[in-house]
């Protein structure tokens, strides 16, 4: 009988432990939303370092890129609808983006005040790539479109779905 009893109390205990423990949230899928690939090749190893110096007035621009092993790169027209969404997620590489159309808005998966950055036609911005998770979203009632310049590992997903971190609450 003690062993029913040790036996009820350890199953009970697992029942409620899995009842009360949160939840992982899911993954959120893009909506509205649109990729499509305009060009894309893979580089070999990268070791390239470009610097501009002009004493007056002061500019100093200096840009590096180095990879190890083979970058698959691509070229992207991404297009969202009003209310479109790219869903949370995340890139292995950085990517480059023009805003070429409407206004789309970005939020960060790290960010508690869940603070928008709003770019607009002829804006550019960096995703940085890496474990950043981030949302882009059309906020508003016009579709929204960029390119992107994206440099990944080969042969890795240009994408990687993220659970909603839970800071925005949209």
């Amino acid at each position: 009988m003690r062993q029913k009893s040790l036996w009820f109390v350890l199953s009970a205990g697992i029942i409620i432990t899995a009842f009360f423990h949160p939840k992982p949230a899911m993954a959120t899928p893009p909506a509205g939303f649109t990729s499509t690939t305009i060009a894309q090749g893979q580089f070999a190893e990268i070791n390239a370092l470009n610097q501009f110096r002009q004493p007056d007035p002061p500019h100093l621009w200096r840009s590096r890129q180095r990879t190890r092993g083979l970058s698959d790169g691509s070229v992207l027209n991404n297009v969202w609808q009003p209310g479109g969404t790219t869903g949370w997620h995340s890139h292995l590489g950085h990517t480059l983006i023009i805003v070429t159309a409407g206004t789309v808005t970005q939020y960060q998966g790290d960010d508690p005040t869940c603070t928008p950055a709003v770019y607009t036609a002829g804006m550019t911005f960096v995703d940085e790539g890496g474990d950043h998770v981030h949302i882009v979203r059309n906020e508003g009632d016009v579709e929204a479109q960029v390119i992107a310049v994206r440099l990944i590992p080969a042969g890795q997903p240009g994408r990687i779905d993220a659970n909603d971190p839970g800071n925005c609450h949209f």
